[in-house]
């Protein structure tokens, strides 16, 4: 009988603590909706310029070896362009640091990269075989540094040269 009164006690204790409250009245204050509808600007969908040379391949792997871009460095023109293949272990995704790329070339780059989820990070790659083409038409000569978001804590970086 006691293990009843507390069970319903407890039982009604919770009931009040839960179900109560003061009820806020609806804002009846207009709000702009197409500042709430308009989606922000999504890097990246600005027009980039076409590769108008050489389409490079560079494989993502990712094994019981480490998880790797291969080649971990290639030197290409300005204008060429680079498919990126997911072969195994991802996701995967190409990336750049903003902070490691210059201002100016930040902007191209950005451009020359379709479909990004972040600022100078292209989609996940889920499916072997996937490819992400990034353009490098009016990227200035230099040299940068790419990497896998998912895998950059185990070292999936990779050196672009461009000429």
């Amino acid at each position: 009988m006691r293990f009843s009164r507390f069970a319903l006690a407890a039982g009604a204790f919770a009931l009040f603590a839960c179900g109560g409250g003061e009820q806020k009245a609806a804002d009846s204050t207009p709000t702009d909706t197409a500042a709430a509808v308009t989606p922000p600007a999504t890097p990246g969908t600005g027009t980039g310029a076409p590769i108008t040379g050489t389409t490079h391949t560079v494989n993502m792997v990712g094994d019981a070896t480490g998880y790797r871009f291969e080649p971990a460095s290639i030197t290409i023109k300005a204008g060429d362009g680079i498919k990126f293949v997911n072969v195994s272990g991802g996701p995967h995704n190409v990336s750049a640091d903003p902070a490691k790329i210059p201002d100016d070339v930040e902007a191209v780059l950005s451009a020359n990269m379709p479909n990004q989820m972040a600022p100078l990070s292209g989609p996940l790659l889920m499916n072997v075989n996937e490819a992400y083409t990034v353009s490098f038409a009016g990227i200035k000569p230099g040299t940068y540094e790419i990497n896998c978001t998912p895998h950059l804590a185990m070292n999936m970086i990779m050196k672009v040269t461009v000429q």
